[in-house]
């Protein structure tokens, strides 16, 4: 066979057909990351004109100094206990609404609409209608607390303002879950649903012998987004509390420290190397742990 341009160029060109997306995905996602990197050995501040320098390790030194340690920890605890939170509730409810909405449910279509409809909207708007609900002073929940006695600051309140934000970012981010488990529950065979049943397994034993089992992989993608996404949030507690009544986790810090605050964004920088490290390492966790419990169809 012959070939115009020669065997090796034909060899080459799908590498070369990748190129493009290669240097897109270098310019706005490499680039970036490792002048982060660089960035956290700086004292750079962001503000025009102002002179900035090499410092070496002080920034993280910094993070970990005496003086700073004890907000530091409760931020990154605060950060922990958003993440198991989020990833554990708001997969156990995704699920269940998942098998429920995978049977022929009356108006099944719907829900499945309704409930994913809080992943299209923005974060400000989701933030400003919870605010509005949650107001203090005439907002409905207000109002449901006084039919019992009861009255509450909500966002207000160092008790109950991190519990609300936790179940706000549930609500907003379970349709994405929801999705992906209806997508795998489609995926498993029937026949092997009928055979169970034909043995005599009742509807528990159903889904935990056979249903579950093999939507493993959708429980390990579910898991591993959760806890990538629920460990970088920072922008619905921003538009909520901006981090005030001990709400505060280690994202927030780093918008506030790098933009909304002191522009500090050398330090802001290597708080972003220290999140980088804490993610990868959960996720890496996460994903050697999950991928042993999987079972191939």
């Amino acid at each position: 066979m012959n070939y115009p341009f020669g065997r090796g160029w034909t060899r080459a060109f799908p590498y070369l057909g990748l190129l493009p997306a290669l240097l897109l995905y270098t310019l706005f996602l490499v680039g970036p990351s490792l002048s982060t990197i660089v960035l956290s050995f700086t004292n750079i501040s962001g503000v025009p004109d102002t002179p900035w320098q090499f410092i070496g390790t002080a920034n993280y030194r910094e993070f970990f100094s005496p003086a700073l340690s004890r907000d530091n920890l409760d931020a990154l605890g605060r950060t922990f206990i958003f993440c198991i939170s989020v990833t554990l509730i708001q997969n156990a409810i995704a699920l269940l609404l998942a098998v429920i909405l995978n049977t022929r449910l009356m108006g099944h279509l719907f829900f499945r609409a309704l409930f994913f409809m809080p992943v299209v909207l923005g974060v400000t708007i989701i933030g400003l209608t919870w605010s509005l609900v949650f107001n203090p002073v005439d907002g409905p929940a207000e109002h449901l607390l006084g039919l019992f006695g009861q009255n509450s600051a909500f966002f207000g309140s160092y008790t109950a303002a991190f519990p609300l934000v936790i179940a706000i970012q549930i609500w907003s981010a379970m349709g994405y879950s929801l999705v992906i488990f209806l997508a795998g529950l489609q995926t498993i065979p029937q026949e092997l649903v009928e055979a169970g049943r034909v043995d005599g397994a009742n509807g528990w034993q159903v889904f935990y012998g056979i249903t579950f089992p093999l939507l493993r992989p959708s429980v390990t993608a579910n898991v591993l987004l959760a806890i990538i996404g629920s460990l970088q949030t920072y922008q619905i507690i921003y538009v909520l509390t901006r981090g005030g009544f001990n709400t505060s986790v280690l994202g927030l810090a780093i918008f506030s420290t790098g933009f909304a605050g002191s522009q500090r964004q050398g330090y802001a920088s290597s708080l972003s190397v220290l999140q980088f490290l804490i993610v990868l390492f959960v996720a890496l966790l996460a994903q050697l742990y999950l991928r042993r419990k999987e079972v191939q169809l």
